[in-house]
């Protein structure tokens, strides 16, 4: 990140809550779950898909853990109640990885139960490097535990990446790739942008070439057309693949990618955590921390 960038993004750190809520709220759908369903329908209405995020992740008690396991399973029941097309993702920490493993699977065995009850899908999402191995194990137990409805996360940006999608495609799996937000060292991370685009389509292309279905997650002008190039060189389905995208984030790119006639997911976060959620989003692209700021200097002019 250059050095504007990390000034911008170290103002929005300090600004009061209340002065940023108004802008950051246009990505996402809001605080409870109604705010998530409604900005759902109005997607399914244009063609678009989506999951829902209950925001909220790094717990440190079990009963933080456990209340957001009934926060998601009352997702999952409202969005079969309502004939929603709709799945769920869901972060590891916010289900209590880091207080116990154990407690961890069953929690996550619970929400993917419930899940199946209502005939929807589950994806694990990414977090920083120190949860990648525990969360790959969770995803293989959980699948050999008969759980098909289970899908996984893979950082383009991590050089472990190749080796993880290379073990991940002896199996059908269900798989986001994405290019990675989260501040590593390099040591275990690619930190050119040009060779994070690169990798991102070779893992992509590995995946499609092995016959797994891809959630092609991305909002890089590049990427899209690299993605594009495999689906006319492999003559590829609409079906074993979709695109995806935030919620609010280059609406003009998402929907000539609809147009185009491809399958596009909108991620839908949702919740009283929306802070440090948009902090993390205004890190990966800078770009709409400068909207943030613009807004805040000239909402009065």
């Amino acid at each position: 990140m250059d050095p504007l960038n990390r000034i911008l993004i170290a103002i929005l750190r300090r600004l009061p809550e209340n002065l940023i809520k108004p802008v950051a709220l246009r990505y996402i759908a809001g605080e409870n779950l109604e705010d998530a369903l409604r900005v759902v329908g109005n997607l399914n209405v244009r063609q678009m898909m989506a999951t829902i995020d209950a925001l909220g992740e790094n717990v440190s008690t079990r009963e933080e853990s456990l209340q957001a396991v009934q926060a998601c399973e009352r997702a999952l029941q409202a969005i079969r109640e309502k004939n929603l097309d709709s799945n769920l993702s869901i972060k590891l920490s916010q289900f209590g990885v880091k207080i116990d493993d154990a407690f961890c699977r069953e929690n996550v065995k619970r929400i993917l139960r419930t899940a199946r009850s209502c005939g929807n899908f589950v994806r694990i999402d990414m977090e920083d490097s120190s949860l990648t191995s525990r969360t790959l194990k969770l995803y293989g137990i959980m699948r050999g535990e008969g759980f098909e409805n289970l899908g996984v996360v893979i950082q383009a940006c991590l050089r472990r990446s190749e080796t993880d999608v290379k073990t991940l495609i002896r199996n059908q799996v269900n798989v986001r790739v994405v290019k990675g937000i989260y501040v590593e060292s390099e040591t275990i991370a690619l930190k050119d942008r040009e060779e994070v685009r690169r990798n991102y389509l070779k893992l992509l292309q590995m995946l499609l070439k092995t016959g797994s279905y891809v959630g092609i997650a991305t909002h890089d002008d590049f990427l899209v057309e690299g993605a594009y190039q495999y689906i006319r060189e492999m003559n590829l389905p609409r079906t074993v693949y979709e695109f995806q995208m935030l919620y609010g984030v280059r609406a003009k790119l998402r929907d000539q990618i609809v147009a185009d006639g491809h399958r596009m997911r909108i991620y839908i976060p949702f919740g009283k955590h929306w802070h440090s959620y948009s902090l993390r989003r205004f890190q990966e692209n800078p770009q709409i921390a400068r909207y943030v700021l613009q807004a805040l200097l000239f909402r009065n002019h």
